[in-house]
């Protein structure tokens, strides 16, 4: 050992006489917990055109209640599989399409209707560069709060230069007196709220309907897909081969529903007619294996469909940055 080293050494050793060790310096107050997650948007090309999903928020579903047409105990162990306990933290997911010309937003969460978790789409907007009032059309795949109750916020319009488009069998349906008299009393308060979404924009003439699959934009069509509610539509989006299906509310819990897609929802208004369109979209979709977005599987919602057996499986976007 020369000198220098034995002069390093004993500097050392000294040092950690005198502070009791390199890592015990008194330690500074703790970081409290932030608890929340950044703005959520999450961008994909589809050929020419730009795909923006949105986060909403989130809602806990207590999905053990509100799954029907399941033996008992299947639910249970089913989102045990997938590590998961109800309520189940659902995503709320809403999508933007930029195609170069026009900025179309497919649903806008829940707004003020349901809370404390949800009601983030506007902050998600901005954090993905853009400002409300740069949409051109709200297309809504239907009528309930998760899905329009972000159209306004303390009563006025959220999207004050868009043209909101639903199925006319949407609008005639929630917004009729005698469908709220006779719906179950735990329905009423959605034709209210349907009422307050839809009114401000039906009152400034920026409320268009369509019947049946319809062409809105170049490359943007509708299609039917009734049952959850009686207007309950898909949206198309199509560019140079490449196609993507916003399924709106197809359906509500992955870890059910992908492997037995005959498990339905009491959301549903016709419950046997949503499992025949799901059971129609599932295969359509993995068969010619196009993307799909859906409002409330784990944000983004972007991904594709495997046929597994009787059930199928989800496939996630790989995350990618657009070039």
């Amino acid at each position: 050992m020369t000198m220098r080293t034995l002069s390093r050494s004993a500097t050392l050793a000294a040092l950690l006489t005198v502070t009791g060790g390199l890592f015990t310096a008194p330690a500074q107050a703790a970081a409290p917990l932030v608890k929340t997650q950044a703005p959520g948007f999450y961008r994909m090309l589809l050929g020419d055109f730009e795909v923006t999903a949105l986060s909403d928020g989130t809602l806990p579903l207590p999905v053990e209640k509100l799954l029907t047409n399941v033996r008992p105990g299947r639910v249970e162990a089913l989102l045990a599989a997938e590590y998961l306990t109800s309520p189940v933290e659902t995503s709320i997911n809403a999508y933007l399409i930029n195609t170069g010309s026009k900025l179309f937003l497919v649903d806008t969460g829940a707004g003020e209707v349901i809370g404390p978790s949800a009601g983030q789409l506007v902050t998600s907007i901005r954090a993905a560069g853009y400002q409300p009032e740069q949409v051109d059309a709200v297309l809504i795949t239907h009528v309930h709060p998760d899905h329009s109750g972000g159209l306004v916020v303390a009563g006025k319009r959220v999207f004050p230069n868009a043209r909101v488009y639903v199925d006319k069998r949407e609008v005639d349906y929630w917004l009729n007196a005698a469908n709220a008299e006779k719906a179950p009393e735990s329905a009423r308060p959605r034709f209210q709220e349907a009422k307050a979404t839809l009114t401000p924009y039906a009152e400034a003439g920026q409320l268009e309907t369509f019947t049946g699959n319809t062409q809105l934009a170049p490359g943007l069509r509708t299609l039917e897909a009734p049952g959850h509610t009686p207007g309950h539509t898909f949206y198309v989006v199509e560019s140079q081969g490449q196609k993507l299906v916003f399924w709106g509310d197809m359906m509500h819990v992955a870890a059910v529903q992908f492997p037995e897609p005959s498990v339905t929802i009491q959301f549903d208004v016709d419950s046997k007619a949503a499992a025949a369109q799901r059971a129609k979209a599932y295969a359509e979709a993995a068969k010619q294996g196009y993307w799909v977005a859906i409002a409330h599987v784990s944000f983004p919602g972007l991904g594709h469909l495997r046929a597994n057996g009787k059930g199928y499986t989800w496939v996630p976007a790989n995350y990618s940055v657009p070039r």
